[in-house]
Order: C-alpha cells, then structure tokens, then sequence
C-alpha cells in the first residue's frame, strides 16, 4: 500500500458524507507514521443513520432469503478480490502482523459464504401438534435495525460476526466500529456496497465519541445492541438495554488459562501457549494470560516455553517474518508497564520481557512472569497484553478450579494424554469455549462463539446461534379441523 493518508467519514443512506476538519488523527501504531483522519460523528448522525436503516428494513427484509444469500456471495467475491488490500490497511491501521490480517479477512470471507448459504435453509421447526387436524411451526422473523458496536482488535472478522447473519435474517444494521479502526471500516462497508447491498441496508457511524455510542444504544428504533468491548462498557450497554426493553448480545473481557498436567506433551505446548499469549500482541478476548501448571512438570515446561519466546520476532507487523507487532497505543503501552512494575515490586519474577522497545512505534516485549497467586491481579485481571503469567498446582482438582476461579469465562484449554482427564475438563471448566492440546485462540466461523460469567450475557455470534440471537421465532398454528379445539384440554382420545 502506498503511505498516503486516507480521509474516513460516514457512510449514511448509500453516500459517504462530506469530509469536513472536524476529525482525529491514527496512526500506524509501529512507526507512527499518519494513516488516516477521521470525520468526528454527531448524534444528528446516528438519527440519520438509524432512520435510513429504518426506511431499508422494510424492503431489504422482504427480499426473499435465497436472493439475501445471493448478495452475501458477492460480498465474500468481493473480499476475496481485495483480501491484501484490506490485510494491508488493517495492518498499518491497528499493527497485526500481516499474516494474522490475512486470517481476519480469510475469516469475514467464510462467514459471508456461510451466512449466504443460510439464505436457502434459515430453518425452523415442524412439529406434531397435541390435536388432529393442526399444524404447529416456528419460524425466524428478523428483528428490525441492529446497532452493532466492535473493537479496534479485530475490526473485520468480529464486525462479519455481526453484520453477515443480521443481513440474512433480513434486518439492517447501523455500525460503530472503534475509532482506532476506522479506515478498516469503511473499506469493508465499501466491499459490501460494491457488491450490491441496497442503500440503508448498512450504515456506518466513525470517530464518534460515548455521547454517540449512548445515542445508538438508546435510540427507540434500535431493536438489538451487538457489543464487543471492555467489560466495564459492556455492563453500562447491557443496562441501559435493559431499561428500554431493548436486547442485548455482550462480547466482552476473559481472563483464559492454558492447564498443562504432567502428562502432557510439553513441547506441543510451549508452542501453543507462545501463540496464544502473545498473536496480535496478547490484545484478543481469547489471548492466553494464565498458564496453570502442574508442579512436577513447571521446571521442564519453563524452559521450553521460554526457549519459544525467544524466537518470537517483534517489529513492524507488515513484514510477513513478523510474529508480535506493536500494541494499539500509547495508552496500552502505559497498562502493561504498570503491570510489570507491580510484579517487581512485588518480587515476582520476570522470566523475560517486561520492556517497552524503542521510541518509535508502541512495541513492549513479550513477558512470562510467576510463579503468581491465583488470586493476584496478574491472574484475575485482563491486561489486554503481551504479559503471561505463570500458576502452579498439585493437581487435576486444583488445576480445574484456579481455571474457574475467575470473573471471566471466555476460553480455556488443557493439555493431557489422558482422554479421562480430558473429558472431565470439558465438563467441569466453566468457559464457553474449550479446547484439548490447543491454544485458547482458533475459533472457527461455523461454531457458537462466547462465553460465560463476566465475558457475556449468553447469547451467541457465528455459527447457527448467531441466526438466534439475530432473529424472533414466530409460532404458527395452523387448525384445519372446523372445530374449536382447546390444546391441553381436549386431548382425551380414549
């Protein structure tokens, strides 16, 4: 990509807005270089950007699904043809290593493929009524404008999560990505116009502030808040939804534990802790931040992992040789040192890392620290950072119930050559994601994806449960008995 800066504004009723000087500035977090300044929204935007989503939903969710389908192909085309390009601009935007873009948009891909599949099936059910002569069925209606809000994290695949089953349930959708990322934003809306998405269909909202946020959350005619965020953000969303009536699905912290027992295969599982510590700079809701190990084995395991880090490259996250690219900000440079002075201070060890690097460009080494108590901040707070922290346990039971020990309960994982152990993990962790001899990050599009306890409120995005959490069953009876016939009461064939 070339270095010149790129001017984001809305995208409101099919047309971008005028650019004007109100804006803020990103920059590209591994040189600091300028990369994009962005249109500060108002909440006279959102009222227009709701109202046209409003005016869309009547036609776009009378399309017939099978042609609802057929659009999302087109987008999938149309990601496919700009893959590097939006790789690119993602990894000047936010600094995730270009491989890991190269994922992200692989991600957003398969799910506009999925979801148009679903355009020829959005099943429902077909079941026996209690009564001769009457049918019984439910069926998915969608629910009207969804206000989807993303981080600046994964500013493609998660908003894909949001945005690709909501358009084929038939709903319209008014998107605030973070600001962080909002050139990444208006790129992928661009793919879904030029593929043939109807005006008012998808709205964007960019660089607005929590006075914006607030308007989208509240407004009457938002029918569902999609958040990905902070845990801290997502509790005030999920209670202003609740005092409008409004509903609400909540993607938020995790705090996810990697169990390696003296059976495992330790090698395996270096590797797997290093990338699931330190991908996309610790900064994933799934990032591995606890290692929960067994005594008998910490020793060995130690070096291993740190042999791992070790060959761990840092730099800018365009060249593809790259494994750790910088953190988003100054603001994320500041909370990770914070954490490691505490542990100094606190005496507990540094195995390596604990460093910011340089001065030009937000990069901080990747950092192992413990042994630490379960309980300590390091163990019980996301830190949203290259900072790993070692737990050591006697056993299985022990090794279980640090797991769940804390607010969070997004992913977790074990390592074990015994399929008994393995089994009862799956069971007895309390996360909504589990993995055997894997890292915590790896989730796939077709499955569920969220968690328990603070990470969320129990709904669900990708896979089939994303068409829950963005659709109204609707139960139909259809009698055709020419009588009247009282279900529970006239059930006595005999």
């Amino acid at each position: 990509m070339n270095n010149k800066v790129i001017k984001v504004s809305n995208f409101i009723d099919g047309q971008w807005d005028d650019y004007n000087e109100n804006t803020i500035t990103n920059v590209n977090p591994a040189t600091l270089e300028h990369v994009s300044t962005v249109n500060i929204a108002a909440e006279a935007d959102v009222q227009r950007a709701v109202e046209s989503s409003k005016i869309a939903f009547k036609e776009w969710s009378s399309f017939p699904p099978p042609k609802r389908g057929e659009i999302l192909y087109k987008i999938a085309e149309e990601l496919k043809k700009r893959k590097q390009e939006l790789s690119e601009l993602m990894t000047l935007e936010m600094g995730k290593v270009i491989t890991e873009s190269e994922g992200e948009v692989q991600e957003a891909i398969d799910m506009a493929y999925y979801m148009g599949g679903e355009g020829r099936r959005l099943t429902g059910e077909v079941v026996p009524s209690e009564l001769p002569n009457k049918m019984a069925m439910a069926v998915r209606e969608p629910l009207g404008v969804i206000g989807a809000i993303s981080a600046f994290n994964f500013p493609i695949a998660v908003p894909s999560w949001k945005i690709f089953p909501s358009l084929i349930i038939g709903n319209t959708v008014v998107w605030k990505p973070s600001p962080n990322t909002s050139a990444t934003a208006a790129a992928f809306v661009k793919c879904m116009v030029d593929a043939g998405l109807p005006k008012g269909v998808i709205n964007l909202i960019v660089g607005g502030d929590g006075d914006v946020g607030h308007t989208l959350v509240t407004h009457p005619d938002i029918s569902l808040v999609s958040f990905t965020g902070s845990t801290h953000i997502g509790q005030k969303v999920y209670q202003s939804c609740a005092s409008n009536h409004k509903q609400v699905s909540l993607e938020l912290g995790g705090k996810n534990g990697i169990i390696v027992l003296e059976d495992a295969d330790l090698p395996l599982a270096a590797r797997a802790i290093a990338w699931g510590a330190f991908g996309t700079t610790g900064q994933r809701c799934t990032s591995t931040s606890r290692v929960i190990v067994q005594k008998s084995v910490l020793e060995e395991l130690t070096p291993l992992l740190l042999k791992e880090v070790s060959l761990l490259k840092i730099g800018n996250g365009i060249d593809h040789e790259v494994n750790v690219g910088p953190l988003i900000n100054s603001e994320a440079i500041k909370r990770v040192e914070d954490y490691v002075a505490l542990a100094k201070k606190e005496g507990i060890e540094i195995h390596c890392g604990g460093n910011k690097i340089g001065e030009e460009g937000y990069f901080f080494e990747p950092t192992v620290i413990g042994p630490v108590s379960p309980s300590s901040k390091y163990a019980t707070e996301e830190i949203f950072g290259p900072i790993l922290s070692i737990i050591s346990v006697d056993t299985f039971e022990e090794a279980i119930e640090v797991n769940n020990s804390v607010d969070y309960g997004l992913s977790s994982a074990i390592f074990t050559r015994d399929l008994s152990k393995a089994m009862k993990a799956v069971r007895r962790v309390d996360t909504g994601i589990v993995y055997i001899n894997h890292s915590t990050s790896g989730a796939e599009i077709q499955m569920p994806f969220g968690g328990t306890k603070n990470t969320g409120n129990g709904k669900r995005e990708a896979g089939q449960a994303a068409l829950d959490t963005f659709c109204e069953w609707k139960t139909i009876y259809i009698d055709y008995s020419g009588d009247l016939q009282r279900a529970q009461i006239d059930v006595d064939f005999s």
